[in-house]
């Protein structure tokens, strides 16, 4: 075995319905994924995604149809509130000892603003988020949760907890977030991009006080057949990429996003979703990703009629040598 991170799957439910996410997911268990993950949003980034199932109620099913690790992304505060969040993760992770993670992020409007409630800040997101970690942690520990800060909780208390909580996992896509969460978070989450950008968030998140602690990657490609395929699958399916962290928060609906990015080139997209019908290629960037120092890769590959391939694609030459 090498020393390389584990390759884990994406499940992306944006672009799939939740049946057909689920049967991906076995496929990629079978073929030799090490653990997967998946996307937890109310609406889709595109109008042509078209898909947008609830992770909480597809989660029970993954972990039971595999032997899979699975975690997801969510933002608890506003679309959800964390008292929630806590009692479904401490099911999840008492049903299935040590396999559930949960991910944590300021959240976007695309999925959050959904409640009417405004629409905060940056800052006052993160505010909020940190509080709800809190709250979510007293809630595992088996403590009744009182709170009137950010997040309000009036005596709240868990009857069914795990024996060991789900890690928190910080997401974040800059290093000024990576470090912040550092303090706090037990591991790290970031997206694929330029290698300077991702290191930079590596060092922040171990500058803040996650030294020690895991990193995860979750890594956008766009793998196809033939060249054309795949630069084509990444410009209908991946758009949303081109756009700024900004936008990326505050846009609200996928109508606004398809307006966004309605100039987008598709020489813009490629330049951001690692693009290429070459599985050698999409293997070289991962062994130079491993080098970051990341110990887990999720692949998201974005060309949505091309699941099967790609996983054995991988399964068949890149985990051989991995």
């Amino acid at each position: 075995m090498s020393s390389y991170p584990l390759l884990g799957f994406h499940c992306s439910h944006e672009q799939f319905a939740p049946s057909v996410l689920l049967r991906h997911l076995k496929l990629a268990a079978d073929a030799g994924f090490g653990a997967a993950m998946c996307s937890d949003h109310f609406h889709p980034w595109s109008e042509r995604q078209g898909h947008s199932g609830f992770a909480w109620s597809w989660l029970g099913a993954a972990l039971e149809r595999t032997d899979l690790s699975l975690g997801t992304v969510c933002a608890p505060g506003q679309r959800y509130h964390p008292a929630i969040i806590a009692q479904a993760a401490a099911t999840l992770a008492e049903m299935y000892p040590d396999r559930f993670w949960l991910a944590v992020g300021s959240g976007e409007a695309l999925n959050e603003a959904i409640t009417a409630e405004p629409w905060p800040k940056k800052p006052e997101r993160n505010a909020r988020l940190e509080a709800a970690v809190d709250v979510m942690r007293a809630l595992w520990a088996g403590e009744i949760v009182d709170a009137d800060g950010p997040v309000r909780v009036a005596n709240a208390r868990l009857y069914d907890r795990p024996a060991k909580p789900p890690m928190i996992v910080g997401a974040a896509l800059s290093p000024e977030t990576a470090r912040w969460m550092g303090r706090w978070a037990d591991a790290l989450i970031t997206t694929a991009g330029e290698p300077d950008s991702m290191r930079a968030i590596l060092d922040a998140f171990r500058d803040g006080g996650g030294i020690d602690k895991p990193a995860f990657l979750q890594v956008a490609l766009s793998f196809a057949p033939n060249q054309d395929e795949a630069e084509h699958a990444a410009f209908d399916q991946w758009r949303q990429c081109v756009l700024s962290r900004a936008q990326l928060a505050d846009l609200r609906t996928p109508e606004q996003f398809d307006a966004a990015t309605a100039a987008a080139a598709i020489d813009d997209v490629i330049g951001t979703v690692r693009t290429s019908s070459e599985i050698e290629r999409q293997a070289e960037w991962l062994r130079q990703d491993a080098a970051l120092g990341f110990d887990r890769l999720y692949l998201h590959n974005v060309a949505r009629d091309h699941q099967e391939y790609f996983i054995e694609a991988v399964a068949t030459r890149v985990l051989p040598s991995w």
